[in-house]
């Protein structure tokens, strides 16, 4: 595989699991050093192994804390020397009729999808003038219209898709590039193969272009292609990784 990323500094958030997992692999695989960032060190511990312990760094992280995210980009800088990309990927769903959601499910929500990546870019923001890096922020089809029980969901992942655009007109005279990413359904291989994932990806397929879903790593190569040379000329975008989903009228077959 091509090194694009050799001999530079990349922080992965929630990388203990899912598409955070599938995004940390394919850096390393390009030749980052990895820093990884999530709450649970068990899983980050596994992944930093398997990864291997020279090029990468598992750091125990809330991403709702600033003073976690200053820590972060403090142990990232100290172990390899500077940041080059941050991904923000952490993010949260909650499933719940509008009148039965709180305020404190609404703020936890808010706080782990857009507060994340408020300090996450903030913390980093020293480093990334130094290297003059990226960031690629993980936003959500969900965030590009509504769906049923998930309004803070949805006004989360908005508000990402927005961040990003004016973060790129604010850093880019730096030379930082803001991009977005947004997945639709995606499935790991410890999810795909149960009955439940089979009706699901079912349902999605009357509404998407192309059949079946995404695997974390398809939106790992999208992110690796944002944080790239090969992208250089490019901010400020969101790219959806949907299978063609927002393409669609939201209506079901018609024929």
């Amino acid at each position: 595989m091509e090194q694009r990323f050799d001999g530079r500094t990349v922080v992965v958030t929630g990388a203990s699991s899912g598409i955070g997992v599938g995004i940390a692999r394919r850096f390393h695989e390009e030749g980052a050093r990895v820093v990884l960032a999530a709450r649970r060190r068990d899983r980050l511990d596994a992944l930093a192994a398997e990864l291997g312990g020279e090029r990468a760094l598992a750091v125990t992280t809330d991403v709702t804390s600033r003073d976690d995210m200053d820590a972060l980009a403090e142990a990232a800088a100290e172990r390899f020397g500077g940041i080059d990309v941050l991904v923000s990927n952490a993010g949260l769903g909650l499933g719940k009729e509008f009148q039965d959601t709180t305020a404190a499910d609404w703020r936890l929500v808010m706080s782990t999808d857009v507060d994340s990546c408020f300090h996450g870019a903030q913390a980093v923001l020293p480093h990334l003038k130094r290297s003059g890096g990226s960031i690629v922020q993980i936003a959500s089809a969900s965030g590009m219209g509504g769906d049923r029980m998930l309004t803070a969901y949805n006004a989360a992942k908005g508000a990402v898709v927005n961040f990003t655009r004016g973060l790129a007109f604010d850093l880019g005279r730096f030379g930082i590039r803001v991009n977005t990413v947004a997945p639709s359904l995606t499935l790991g291989a410890e999810h795909a193969g149960r009955p439940e994932a089979a009706r699901l990806v079912e349902r999605f397929n009357d509404r998407r272009a192309l059949a079946g879903y995404s695997t974390p790593a398809d939106i790992a190569a999208a992110v690796a292609f944002l944080a790239s040379p090969d992208a250089r000329f490019i901010t400020g975008v969101l790219l959806p990784v949907d299978g063609g989903i927002t393409a669609g009228s939201g209506q079901p077959p018609l024929f």
